[in-house]
């Protein structure tokens, strides 16, 4: 029975009230834009700026590259997960252009088709770590009776 004295809520057990998580591709598409658009301005200026400017990580520069690039792909997977090849190519491409932008800026820092490789680990770690995700929300579901 429906009651009309007070509004529905969605913690009343017998309210016909559908609940949705917010989750982060479900957010405003600018919103979301903006946010990736941050994580890649971090990114590139992590990647740009003079190596002097930067704090000092003790890890490998490999390992550095891989784990940005998981993180921004990783990123982009979570707040659009229904974009994938748009994400990794992306990701590819901005490895490309932040090692040509090292190879005519110098300000210190060296450009290695190397780093470009870490980069493609990163983005591929990213997808394997999504790729359950993926699986489960595409499952088949059998047929309500």
């Amino acid at each position: 029975m429906l009651r009309l004295d007070k509004a529905a809520d969605a913690r009343d057990a017998d309210a016909d009230v559908q609940v949705r998580r917010m989750l982060p591709y479900r957010l405003p598409r600018p919103l979301r834009l903006a946010l990736y658009a941050l994580a890649t301005a971090i990114l590139l200026y992590l990647c740009l700026a003079p190596s002097n400017d930067l704090p000092k990580v003790n890890l490998w520069d490999k390992e550095e590259h891989a784990a940005a690039w998981l993180v921004l792909t990783a990123t982009g997977l979570i707040l659009s997960p229904h974009r994938p090849r748009a994400i990794a190519t992306f990701a590819f491409g901005l490895g490309v252009f932040v090692e040509l932008a090292q190879w005519a800026m110098g300000f210190g820092r060296d450009a290695d088709w190397h780093d470009v490789a870490a980069d493609c680990v990163g983005i591929v770690v990213a997808y394997l770590l999504y790729l359950p995700v993926w699986l489960w929300a595409h499952r088949r579901r059998p047929p309500r009776s």
